[in-house]
């Protein structure tokens, strides 16, 4: 039986510690190679870097990235971590939806990534929260803070963010718990056969591709489920659905309508190349926030409009 990653961590002085076993199935993997396959969500890059510096060994010995792996070997060690750059306030746009003491729900605009990452060191939405609201920089963790959930660059729409640890922890326990309803509106190419259905099915890193995520086998990749329905059709082969998403996986609906044949439009990475140059960009939109105040109890649903380049495409395709 294979030792997951997830069995074999713990922190140390803010390092992941790592402890997996080489079975008959995974000998003659480049050392490399296999943690990539069981440490996805680390980069290859913090990863090599890790065996290089000797930090991740071979039953306690520092070996090369190309090393063969044996049976029955041991990996072990901490995990390199870059220093979190330091968050500077910036003005970035973004437009405020509904704010109290507690919370804060925006509209991201696309284009706009959500905190600062390899990269991306600044000019982000974290940068533009803590330009708008000093005290969000003391909330939850150092390099995102007050984020309890995000969207990817080029999705545009609604995001609620934490002003106090207190609605932080509680907003996290709500996502966590998926009691938090949220819906998307995308724009996806394809003829369908039904007005209406869900997707499920469990998403995982790209076995080739680490910047993608891929539907994976059962067991190998997380539970993922989506609904959508048809809000509109067009002549050009383009439909508007309405999509649901019961979990938050990273590229979930771009991943789930790519696998059952109806890529977003202008995905470029999970999308036909051929028919991206007339769209923006990713035509994917959090449209509707439907959750309980974690402080007040109140009952909250908020929408977020359309941006206008997503706008913009839909009058073009109505007319």
């Amino acid at each position: 039986m294979t030792t997951s990653y997830s069995n074999s961590i713990s922190s140390e002085q803010g390092k992941p510690v790592v402890n997996l076993l080489v079975t008959s199935e995974h000998g003659g993997s480049r050392f490399d190679h296999f943690l990539v396959q069981f440490i996805p969500e680390i980069s290859r890059t913090h990863l090599i870097h890790s065996i290089r510096e000797g930090m991740l060994s071979v039953d306690g010995k520092k070996k090369k990235s190309s090393y063969r792996l044996k049976p029955g070997e041991n990996i072990s060690g901490t995990i390199f971590q870059p220093s979190p750059p330091v968050l500077i306030a910036q003005k970035v746009p973004f437009d405020v939806l509904l704010e109290d003491e507690h919370l804060l729900i925006l509209s991201k605009p696309p284009g706009i990534v959500v905190h600062p990452a390899s990269g991306n060191p600044d000019g982000t939405l974290v940068n533009g929260l803590i330009y708008h609201c000093r005290e969000i920089a003391e909330v939850g963790e150092q390099i995102r803070p007050g984020i309890v959930h995000r969207l990817d660059k080029d999705t545009s729409g609604i995001m609620v963010v934490a002003k106090t640890e207190k609605s932080h922890r509680l907003l996290a326990d709500a996502f966590k718990a998926r009691t938090i309803d949220k819906e998307y509106l995308a724009l996806v190419f394809g003829d369908f056969q039904q007005s209406s259905g869900r997707i499920v099915a469990p998403i995982g890193r790209h076995p080739v591709n680490r910047q993608k995520m891929a539907v994976c086998e059962e067991g190998r990749g997380r539970y993922a489920a989506s609904n959508w329905e048809i809000v509109e059709k067009f002549q050009s082969g383009v439909s508007l659905l309405r999509i649901r998403i019961e979990t938050g996986r990273t590229h979930q609906i771009r991943v789930h309508m790519a696998s059952f044949g109806h890529p977003v439009a202008g995905d470029r990475l999970y999308g036909r190349a051929r028919n991206t140059s007339y769209f923006p960009r990713q035509m994917l939109h959090a449209h509707r926030l439907r959750f309980t105040h974690p402080i007040s109890g109140k009952k909250l649903t908020v929408f977020a409009p359309l941006w206008p380049d997503f706008q913009g495409i839909l009058d073009t395709l109505r007319s």
